[in-house]
């Protein structure tokens, strides 16, 4: 009998090692950031070859969810189609840029309220589906250094809610806005409202999608 029991757990053994592992398959879920770092020299492009550096390639599939002009409430109505019809393992979520600019740009936006609400309604469809979930803080409306960028306020309330939703929620989270604060402050002399990490203070330049995958490997990729 426990030659029979050593023998079984032997095979359970052998099996864990040589079964392939389940490849992970990450969501990233989003706006215009999102859209563009899903083609060539985008964050999620750029990603995918930090992943084959470190040869681990196979253990991941990496697929864009972003569409330009989306707002959280966007994203809470397209998750059937666009993100759990894909099964995902993980999935990121990076939103909350056009929330706070389109108040400035077209007069939308979203309140900090609604905006709070729709983000926990989307990690909590998520979590019923035993989806991981990492959120990211939104980096930038303006890249100037001393928190003169008209937005600045707004963007760091909206960063705030996010960093308490990470904790309310038991999530993941990705700092973008302390990182391009602090890449900011030790690279932009100048204090230039852009082209330092983006291209017009909210879309990502060739630094910024470099900057960006890195984050999402340290945070992603144990």
């Amino acid at each position: 009998m426990k030659k029979t029991i050593v023998i079984a757990s032997f095979i359970s053994l052998l099996m864990a090692f040589t079964l392939p592992q389940q490849k992970q398959r990450i969501v990233f879920f989003g706006d215009s950031i999102t859209q563009a770092g899903a083609k060539p020299g985008g964050y999620i492009m750029v990603l995918g070859d930090l992943l084959k550096q470190k040869g681990v390639q196979d253990q991941y599939e990496l697929i864009g969810a972003g569409i330009g002009g989306n707002k959280a409430y966007d994203l809470y109505l397209r998750m059937e189609e666009d993100v759990l019809a894909k099964n995902p393992t993980t999935v990121v979520i990076w939103v909350g840029v056009n929330d706070v600019w389109h108040k400035k740009t077209s007069g939308t936006g979203t309140d900090a309220d609604k905006f709070e609400k729709f983000y926990h309604a989307i990690i909590k469809k998520l979590q019923a589906k035993n989806i991981k979930v990492v959120i990211c803080t939104p980096a930038a409306i303006g890249e100037r250094t001393d928190f003169s960028n008209e937005l600045d306020g707004d963007l760091n309330k909206y960063a705030n809610i996010i960093r308490q939703i990470a904790q309310k929620n038991n999530v993941g989270l990705i700092d973008l806005r302390k990182t391009f604060l602090e890449y900011n402050l030790a690279n932009n002399p100048e204090n230039k409202d852009r082209n330092i990490l983006t291209t017009d203070g909210v879309h990502l330049n060739e630094k910024g999608n470099q900057l960006v995958a890195e984050q999402m490997m340290k945070g992603l990729i144990k």
